[in-house]
């Protein structure tokens, strides 16, 4: 099971952008578990897969940099003896025992506008009716559904524009979030004017103590589309983000907010070529993949048929959990195949509950059967829901007993609608 860096380029610059937190005692930024898996290490190991570098954080020399796992090769070992040794092979090894179980926790759209703004002015409880829940997993993921950093003027003709200080990623750290995307059509509301502080603030926050992946976003696609690594005891996840919002035709444009080669921005799908072949790539070293996905149309409650065909190609690519939001409510959630679909998550922490079904969210765990050195791939052996209701205060706060029938009863519709099993 990996236990370094990802696989990287033997001589790598000095440094690189690329998104990583702990592995030396001197580069030491990782954090312990909640309740999901007592004593287990949680570290962010890389978001640069296939890139052409890894950089530690606060290390700055590639001699840091220790060689990561070889693609194909991380359970077994190449025998010893030549064509013309005449000892036999030695006995095959059986394939190791399997590792136990992670737990993963998802939540939806994350932002702090209205009521929710002057909650930054102390990010260590911006979030704290939450912090327990989302820190009771091995590992949360959610979107922050903004732009983020100082600087900048609201995109014009944009309907809606979110705005929050570096200190937003924080608050999100504080609260258990380890990985947070920002591949979503709020994270350049404040033009690309903006952001240079956005991207700067990102990477410190995932080299802060309690590190912060920020994913779907980048000063180039490679680095959009770079996924972020997370040892969870041994167990390797691997989490990418994009957006294909602009298959909405109820949502304002913002395909040009698209990374590319040679320019900064956010990990945009609507040609999804690059996006399934990262997830191809993360499948060859990571023992779980996930992908975050900002689509969908705002306000339905089944899933529009792009986002059943983006589903089936990235679980053929290889994805065991794919997930998402914008559509501003829970969608439907359920197998496919050997793989996990959470077509909408809904908002989490929102400046307005709006209606009944806007303020319904919850959080979603999923434990997973991580991937052996066999051919068995990942499996998610349990999912459940901690329904929430978004109050007043824009915040998700607990339910009870009614609402939480009502809630299961909710989805067992959304599942059959969404066409999973």
């Amino acid at each position: 099971m990996a236990s370094s860096v990802a696989p990287r380029d033997p001589t790598p610059p000095p440094t690189c952008g690329c998104w990583t937190t702990p592995r030396t005692p001197r580069c030491e930024h990782g954090r312990m578990t909640g309740a999901g898996t007592t004593g287990a290490r949680r570290r962010l190991l890389a978001a640069a897969l296939g890139s052409t570098c890894v950089a530690l954080a606060a290390c700055t020399t590639p001699s840091d940099v220790a060689p990561g796992p070889t693609p194909g090769n991380r359970s077994s070992t190449t025998p010893g003896s030549s064509s013309s040794d005449p000892t036999p092979d030695p006995t095959p090894s059986p394939d190791p025992a399997p590792a136990a179980p992670i737990r993963i926790a998802l939540a939806g759209d994350i932002h702090f506008e209205g009521v929710l703004a002057g909650r930054l002015r102390d990010p260590s409880s911006a979030l704290a009716p939450a912090a327990e829940a989302l820190s009771a997993a091995d590992l949360t993921i959610a979107n922050l559904e903004t732009s983020v950093g100082a600087g900048g003027r609201p995109e014009p003709g944009k309907r809606y524009t979110f705005s929050a200080g570096p200190e937003a990623f924080a608050a999100l750290a504080a609260a258990g979030v380890d990985v947070v995307s920002m591949a979503n059509n709020h994270a350049l509301d404040f033009g690309r004017g903006r952001l240079p502080s956005t991207l700067a603030a990102a990477r410190r926050a995932g080299r802060a103590a309690a590190p912060l992946a920020v994913v779907g976003i980048g000063r180039d696609a490679d680095r959009a589309f770079a996924p972020a690594l997370t040892d969870v005891g041994g167990t390797v996840v691997a989490t990418l983000a994009a957006s294909v919002a602009d298959q909405d035709p109820t949502a304002d444009p913002t395909g040009d907010w698209a990374a590319t080669d040679n320019r900064a921005g956010i990990a945009d799908a609507l040609d999804p070529a690059r996006l399934l072949a990262g997830v191809r790539r993360a499948r060859e070293d990571a023992d779980v993949v996930v992908v975050y996905l900002h689509w969908g149309v705002q306000g339905e409650r089944c899933p529009s048929q792009d986002q059943r065909t983006l589903a089936r190609r990235l679980v053929g690519a290889g994805a065991d959990v794919v997930a998402g939001s914008h559509a501003h409510r829970l969608q439907g959630d359920g197998r496919l195949g050997d793989a996990y679909v959470a077509y909408g998550l809904g908002n989490f922490a929102w400046y307005s509950p709006g209606g009944s079904t806007t303020s319904r969210t919850g959080i979603l765990y999923l434990t997973v059967r991580p991937r052996t050195g066999g051919s068995r791939p990942p499996h998610v052996v349990r999912a459940a829901w901690e329904p929430r209701r978004i109050g007043v205060d824009g915040l998700p706060a607990t339910t009870g007993p009614k609402d939480g029938a009502d809630f299961r009863a909710d989805r067992e519709s959304l599942r059959s609608c969404a066409g999973l099993g």
